[in-house]
């Protein structure tokens, strides 16, 4: 326990809620503030990737003893489903064992926010931040932006609203604030695949579904109730986009021609697609993430990445894994403590940040070539004989909670391995040979 604190925790999103489970168990006051309606209160659709919880995500959630309470709204997934224009591929993603967990975003923020409230963490919906003092932790509250504000003086604030965070916005007026924020030129859109009559799923529902085609792509995770929530990834513009898919009839034309295993599944295609808004990606990074020891930011508001390793809810629980130990560590040290954070989490969020964008071109490409899946049952040929030579770069994001930074740096050293070994002749045919281990046995040891 700390030295009791009156801390605000902007926004009431998932890493929100959690550290207010955190900063609540070590003694502290928490009001957490969101702009948004209770989300508890409202229909939430139209706007979701599914979230693939992981290591990272289960080991914050365990250590306050929550993580069984959301085992119970998701579900394993095992392996990918590659749906290639004739044929189905299945390929695992770990150990036997290991599952990625498919779960609401809607489902999972409104549990956590009902821990949260039972933890102790004081919730004030449509409550509109507009912005900071730094020196005194002291918030600014008002209807409009132009309007009167009222003065909420706090010990500590606490920035965790998300990628265009008010918060960060006042950080980066002082001076020496990095910040950059960059936009993929593609969106993406939610759709829906219900479940059977009789509520069963009509996938396996075992399996993250991917669609690969390159410049776009489909992907599909289970949800509870039989359905799977979809998400179609698509350039803005150009030959196959977005802005070229005008009416419903070009809509339909283009799923049964690229993807035509998902036309019986979407029955509700063309008025998901129109309904549904196209929303964007962005990749954020900023430095420092705190100011002395009044303010911190946390999550998105610091490091906001593209979806595509399923990793931005666990790298924001990370933060709080992270944060806690500082505080194990430093207790009542805030100053010591939030700059001991950013400095030990701001390498890795850049590193899963640069991850993310690369695991783009791995799903909506490689996963339909020949060479890439090649590589893959080579690598975890190897990796079951050698676990302690070998742990793919996957693994270590996903099943593990080693630093990011480090995954990405074995990560391209074994690539530059495997590089090698497909440029071997006949590797088609002798990949599965002592020839072939000892030659990445060798290059292991240069």
């Amino acid at each position: 326990m700390q030295t009791p604190l009156k801390i605000a925790v902007v926004g009431s999103g998932l890493v929100g809620s959690l550290l207010a489970i955190y900063l609540k168990k070590a003694g502290h006051t928490v009001h957490v503030y969101d702009r948004s309606p209770d989300i508890r209160k409202i229909n939430f659709s139209g706007r979701s990737i599914n979230l693939a919880m992981s290591n990272r995500g289960w080991k914050a959630l365990d250590a306050v003893n929550i993580g069984d309470s959301v085992r119970e709204i998701a579900i394993p997934m095992d392996k990918r489903a590659i749906h290639l224009v004739d044929k189905l591929n299945f390929q695992n993603y770990g150990q036997e064992g290991e599952s990625i967990y498919s779960i609401s975003r809607g489902t999972l923020n409104r549990k956590m926010i009902d821990l949260a409230e039972e933890a102790g963490a004081e919730f004030y919906f449509e409550e509109k931040i507009w912005d900071v003092t730094l020196s005194d932790a002291t918030l600014h509250i008002g209807e409009t932006e132009r309007g009167e504000w009222e003065e909420k003086k706090y010990d500590m604030v606490f920035g965790a609203d998300g990628a265009f965070s008010r918060i960060r916005h006042r950080m980066q007026r002082q001076s020496m604030f990095n910040y950059s924020q960059e936009f993929l030129n593609m969106g993406y859109k939610e759709l829906n695949i219900p479940a059977n009559a009789d509520g069963s799923h009509k996938l396996d529902k075992n399996s993250f579904h991917i669609w690969p085609r390159g410049e776009y792509m489909l992907i599909a995770l289970p949800n509870l109730d039989g359905s799977f929530t979809c998400t179609l990834f698509m350039p803005f513009e150009g030959e196959n986009s977005f802005a070229s898919l005008t009416d419903r009839k070009m809509v339909e034309d283009f799923f049964t021609k690229n993807f035509p295993d998902s036309i019986e599944v979407i029955p509700e295609l063309a008025n998901d697609f129109f309904k549904n808004p196209t929303s964007t990606l962005v990749t954020m990074k900023c430095f420092p993430w705190t100011y002395e020891d009044k303010i911190a930011l946390i999550g998105d508001a610091c490091h906001a990445i593209v979806p595509f390793y399923g990793q931005g809810m666990n790298a924001g629980f990370e933060d709080i894994t992270v944060l806690h130990e500082m505080i194990q560590k430093y207790g009542n040290d805030w100053k010591t403590i939030f700059s001991e954070y950013q400095i030990s989490r701001k390498p890795n969020a850049d590193a899963i940040a640069e991850l993310s964008y690369r695991n783009f071109m791995e799903m909506s490409t490689k996963t339909a070539d020949e060479k890439f899946l090649l590589q893959k049952k080579i690598e975890k040929v190897f990796s079951d004989k050698y676990p302690e030579k070998w742990i793919p770069l996957y693994s270590r994001v996903t099943f593990s909670d080693r630093p990011y930074a480090e995954a990405l740096a074995i990560g391209d050293f074994q690539n530059g391995i495997m590089e090698e070994i497909l440029r071997i002749e006949n590797i088609e045919n002798i990949w599965n040979t002592p020839e072939v281990e000892n030659k990445i046995l060798e290059l292991l040891n240069k």
